[in-house]
């Protein structure tokens, strides 16, 4: 199984490997530890088996990882379909809780109108609502909650003949 971003946490710092040895490590194919000597990955080529250290390849990958990141700006999601981070339509947003203290931020993308989501804490909701508009919708209550009887009742009196 190929990893798509590999972590570079799983690197020894201190020691060098060879092609082989990264594509076990991370379950890739050798030519694409090739195409990232080739894209800049330092290595050691004056010998064979090609060695790369440790700290280069955890830097590298590193830096592959942070250049595709987009961070969202407070008031904004990130929209899948439109791939960068996008301000909701009319500034609106629902907050739906998950948990006491997480919930889910949903809004509608201006440009493509695709539903985004961003995963928020109560604790943080004012620093990535920015300018938006935030509501809170209530769910409907239980009936044993209410003080008044369903009136929605499927039985029905018999009446004496």
């Amino acid at each position: 199984m190929t990893k798509r971003h590999p972590n570079h946490r799983l690197v020894k710092l201190n020691r060098s490997y060879s092609v082989e040895e990264i594509t076990c490590l991370y379950g890739i194919h050798k030519n694409t530890v090739r195409a990232w000597v080739e894209a800049g990955l330092p290595a050691m080529h004056e010998r064979r088996p090609m060695l790369i250290h440790g700290r280069e390849l955890a830097t590298f990958l590193q830096a592959r990882r942070s250049k595709n990141k987009r961070t969202c700006q407070p008031g904004e999601m990130y929209c899948f379909r439109c791939r960068a981070p996008k301000k909701a339509a009319g500034d609106m947003a629902d907050y739906l809780p998950d948990t006491e203290k997480l919930g889910t931020l949903k809004a509608m993308c201006q440009d493509c109108h695709c539903i985004m989501n961003r995963r928020v804490s109560v604790a943080k909701l004012a620093q990535v609502r920015g300018k938006l508009d935030v509501t809170f919708p209530q769910g409907l209550g239980q009936v044993s909650n209410s003080n008044q009887p369903n009136v929605n009742s499927d039985f029905k009196k018999e009446m004496n003949p």
